[in-house]
């Protein structure tokens, strides 16, 4: 069922610029989903990264928690297990995670609302793999949003200048061994993501399902040199809705599967703070009127979210 949703090589972005562009607008446009290999990320690095962000996950609780920042809406550092809720859910998904976001001079005018990151000092090589990886997949985006620029008519990079200075976050999350039977959570809630794309990589366990226009839920476990990436909210709303920000869950395995722990690292790339998230004039028709005639900047539009699902 995965083969529904398609997976890409962005190499032909270089090399087959038209077609590869019509053939990802199309997947996005229909799944709000689709893989992406070729994508020159080592999978050393990869496996590095996932074995410091597990080392940090197996300390003690007492030692995790030293990095929480009580008030600051899990921005960085520690987010303990139980506190995120996905929207209209009655139960907190079954996880912990911790939030790296971009190095900014301190004196940047976004500095107020992008706070410096936190680095566990417990595991040294956590901060080169957790930043080397945060500014692979940042620049990895960044292709990805010229070719979806493309698609819809705006020049290759509209969103460069827009996205330089974004409020993204790298999110390594554990989630633990379910050990109780008929637990009523689940790893994560059924819920759209709040960014403008969602690039997923790797994963240690299947669990990952994206339901179809039909309301079908649909595994979509990708291969060891494939990245997930989606739409977020944010992106749906400047489209219009031309790309759809698709719901999608992490769900409990069955039987002794759910024992394992589960890993697993998304990049959330965000726009600049101050963006105006305003309806592309292009994305608007007869058929299409703006559903969203009242703009909201980034961060306003963040913080709305993040009240939403019970981290601030």
């Amino acid at each position: 069922m995965s083969a529904r949703i398609p997976t890409l090589d962005i190499g032909r972005f270089d090399t087959d610029r038209a077609a590869f562009v019509a053939e990802l607008g199309a997947a996005y446009r229909e799944w709000g989903f689709a893989g992406i290999r070729g994508h020159g990320i080592a999978q050393d690095f990869i496996d590095r990264a996932y074995a410091a962000f597990q080392r940090f996950f197996a300390l003690p609780d007492e030692v995790k928690r030293k990095y929480h920042v009580p008030g600051g809406g899990g921005a960085r550092g520690y987010t303990p297990f139980g506190v995120e809720t996905a929207k209209d859910s009655r139960y907190p998904d079954l996880k912990e995670f911790w939030h790296i976001g971009r190095e900014i001079p301190r004196d940047s005018r976004y500095a107020d609302v992008m706070a410096p990151n936190l680095w566990p000092a417990e595991v040294p090589e956590f901060r080169e793999y957790g930043y080397g990886l945060y500014e692979a997949l940042d620049a990895l985006g960044s292709r990805v949003l010229r070719a979806l620029a493309l698609h819809i008519g705006l020049p290759e990079t509209w969103f460069d200048d827009k996205t330089n200075f974004g409020n993204s976050i790298l999110r390594p999350i554990h989630y633990p061994p379910i050990t109780t039977p008929d637990v009523p959570n689940v790893r994560a809630g059924a819920h759209e993501d709040i960014n403008l794309i969602t690039l997923l990589v790797g994963a240690s366990a299947q669990g990952l399902e994206v339901r179809s226009h039909a309301g079908e839920w649909v595994p979509f476990t990708a291969d060891a040199d494939t990245i997930v990436v989606n739409i977020g909210d944010m992106l749906q709303r400047l489209t219009n809705h031309v790309y759809p920000s698709t719901t999608h869950r992490v769900v409990n395995p069955p039987g002794e599967a759910a024992r394992q722990p589960r890993y697993s690292v998304p990049f959330f790339l965000h726009p600049n703070p101050d963006f105006v998230i305003d309806v592309l004039p292009s994305c608007i028709s007869a058929d299409n009127p703006n559903r969203y005639p009242q703009p909201i900047t980034a961060h306003e539009y963040l913080q709305e979210r993040l009240r939403e699902i019970k981290l601030i």
